[in-house]
C-alpha cells in the first residue's frame, strides 16, 4: 500500500469515539482559537482582498464563511474563512512539521460540514483526523518544504483540506486516495514575500483551503489521483521539499500517537520563529528594569533555520515595509516589546511599524547561529541585553510559550480568545459551544455567535 491508501484507510475507518479525551479537548482548543483569530481579523477588516474575492465567487448557497452572513459554495466559504484566519499570523502552528495546521482544517471542516448538514461530533472528529494529517504531513519531512521556498501549510494545506473535506462528505477509502492525489497537484506557496513588503503567505490557506474542498468533489465525481503522490520520484516530497523524507513520520503508529496533542498556540501574532527570542528578552527584562535608551547591545541566539525567515538582509536595518513584513522581522520586533512592555495586534499596524524609536533600538540587536539537533520551531531562546552602565539582562527560555514544552493553560487559551473577541459580551457562549461542540446538532449557532461577534451586534 502507499502512504497515501495507509493514510486513507484509517482515515475511513477511524470513528468519533475513535479519538481519545485528549485529542477531543486538543482539537477543541485549537477550534477556539482558530475561531478567536478569525474573529479578530474580521474586527479589524485583515483579509479584505480574499473575502471580497471569495464572496465574489458566489455558487450554490451552501456555507457561510466564519463571521459571515452571507451564504456561499462550500469551496468559496471555506477560502473566505482561511484567508481571514490566517490575517494576523496568529493561528496555531506544529513545531515539527512547521505547518499551521488549523487553518487548513477549520475551514473545510467548517464549510463542508454546513453543506453536508454534519453534527458537532461529526465536525469534531473531522477536525481532529485533519489535524493529525496534515501535523504529519509537515514533520515527515522537516523544514523540507521552507528550505526549498515553499510555505510548509501552502503544500500539506491542499491535501489536509482534501481529506477534511471528503471524511465530511463520507468518501471510501480508494476515494480518499484520489482526493489526495488530486490536492498533490495543487500543492504551493512561495516564500518570495519575505523580500517584499507583499502578504501573499497570508493568502496560502485560502488556496489550499479551495483547492482541498475541490479535490474532494472532484474524487467523489470520479476523478482520479496518483497513488503515489506522496512517495514517488515526481510525487510532493520529492520535487517540493530540499531534505529527506521519513514517510514512517506519516503512517506508523497511526491511531495511537497524536501529534494534534503537540500543535503550540501563539501568544504573539508574528512568525512562530521569532518567538522564542521575545520569550527570552522578556524573560531578560523581568529580572532588570531596562529602558530602551539604555541599551548598547542586544545579543539574541537563533537557530540557524529561523534566521533567513526572520533576520533577513532588510531586517533591523529600516522600518518594516509592511505590518506583514514587521511579522517576519524579529529585531523590530524584539524592539517593539522593550519599548511597550508587550507584543499584541496593536504592535503591527501603520502607525506603529512608523516609530523612529523602535527602528533606533531594532538596530542594536546582534544575531548569534545556534543549532540544535530538533525543528527550529521548538529551539530554546537566549537573550543578553548590555547597559550603558555596564550592568547585563540574560534571559533563557527552552521553548517559545504555547508549545508544547510550555503549553497555555486552559484559561489561557480562553483569555486570548476573549481577547480576540474584544471582550463581547456572549463571547464565553460562544467558546462555551466551540469547546463542547459534539454537543452541536449542528454549525448554525457557532456561525450566529461568530457573525454577532465579529461585527460586536448585540441582539
Amino acid at each position: 500500500m502507499t502512504a497515501a491508501a495507509v493514510l486513507a484507510e484509517w482515515i475511513h475507518e477511524t470513528e468519533p469515539a475513535d479519538l481519545p479525551p485528549q485529542v477531543q479537548h486538543a482539537a477543541g482548543r485549537h477550534l477556539l482559537d482558530g475561531v478567536g483569530v478569525t474573529i479578530a481579523a474580521a474586527r479589524l477588516a485583515a483579509g479584505t482582498p480574499g473575502w471580497t474575492v471569495a464572496h465574489s465567487l458566489g455558487g450554490p448557497p451552501q456555507a457561510r464563511a466564519l463571521t459571515g452572513c452571507e451564504a456561499l459554495s462550500a469551496p468559496a466559504a471555506a477560502m473566505a474563512t482561511a484567508m481571514l484566519e490566517h490575517a494576523l499570523d496568529f493561528d496555531d502552528t506544529h513545531a515539527g512539521g512547521l505547518v499551521h495546521p488549523t487553518v487548513t482544517v477549520l475551514p473545510a471542516a467548517f464549510a463542508v460540514g454546513q453543506q453536508q448538514s454534519a453534527t458537532g461530533a461529526q465536525v469534531l472528529a473531522a477536525a481532529g483526523i485533519g489535524l493529525e494529517t496534515v501535523c504529519r504531513l509537515g514533520a515527515v519531512s522537516p523544514h523540507g518544504f521552507h528550505a526549498r521556498g515553499l510555505h510548509a501549510t501552502g503544500v500539506a494545506g491542499p491535501l489536509a483540506a482534501a481529506v477534511t473535506a471528503g471524511r465530511l462528505m463520507g468518501l471510501p477509502a480508494a476515494r480518499l486516495v484520489d482526493a489526495l492525489g488530486i490536492a498533490g497537484s495543487s500543492a504551493g506557496g512561495l516564500l518570495e514575500f519575505l523580500d517584499s513588503a507583499a502578504d501573499t503567505k497570508s493568502l496560502h490557506p485560502g488556496s489550499a483551503a479551495f483547492s482541498g474542498v475541490v479535490a474532494a468533489r472532484l474524487a467523489a465525481a470520479g476523478a482520479s489521483g496518483p497513488p503515489s503522490v506522496l512517495e514517488g520520484k515526481r510525487g510532493v516530497y520529492a520535487t517540493l521539499s530540499e531534505r529527506g523524507a521519513d514517510l514512517g513520520v506519516l503512517t506508523d503508529d497511526l491511531g495511537v500517537r497524536w501529534e494534534t496533542t503537540r500543535i503550540g498556540i501563539k501568544p504573539y501574532p508574528s512568525c512562530q520563529l521569532m518567538h522564542v527570542t521575545l520569550d527570552a528578552v522578556a524573560a531578560a527584562v523581568a529580572e532588570v528594569a531596562v529602558d530602551p535608551a539604555d541599551i548598547v547591545d542586544i545579543e539574541v541566539h537563533v537557530h540557524p533555520d529561523s534566521s533567513p525567515f526572520v533576520c533577513g538582509d532588510h531586517t533591523g536595518t529600516a522600518p518594516p515595509r509592511s505590518t506583514y513584513d514587521a511579522k517576519f522581522d524579529l529585531p523590530w520586533s524584539v524592539a517593539a516589546l522593550l519599548h511597550d512592555g508587550a507584543i499584541t495586534i496593536d504592535t503591527y499596524t501603520p502607525q506603529s511599524i512608523t516609530r523612529p524609536a523602535v527602528a533606533a533600538t531594532a538596530k542594536s540587536v546582534r544575531v548569534l547561529p545556534a543549532p540544535t539537533d530538533g525543528p527550529a520551531a521548538a529551539a530554546p531562546g537566549r537573550a543578553v541585553l548590555t547597559l550603558r552602565d555596564g550592568r547585563i539582562a540574560t534571559g533563557e527560555v527552552p521553548g517559545s510559550k504555547g508549545t508544547p514544552e510550555v503549553p497555555m493553560t486552559d484559561a489561557e487559551v480562553l483569555a486570548k480568545f476573549t481577547g480576540n473577541c474584544a471582550g463581547h459580551a456572549r463571547a464565553g457562549e460562544l467558546a462555551d459551544r466551540i469547546l463542547n461542540l459534539s454537543a452541536e446538532t449542528d454549525l448554525t449557532v457557532v456561525h450566529d455567535l461568530a457573525y454577532l461577534i465579529a461585527t460586536d451586534r448585540h441582539d
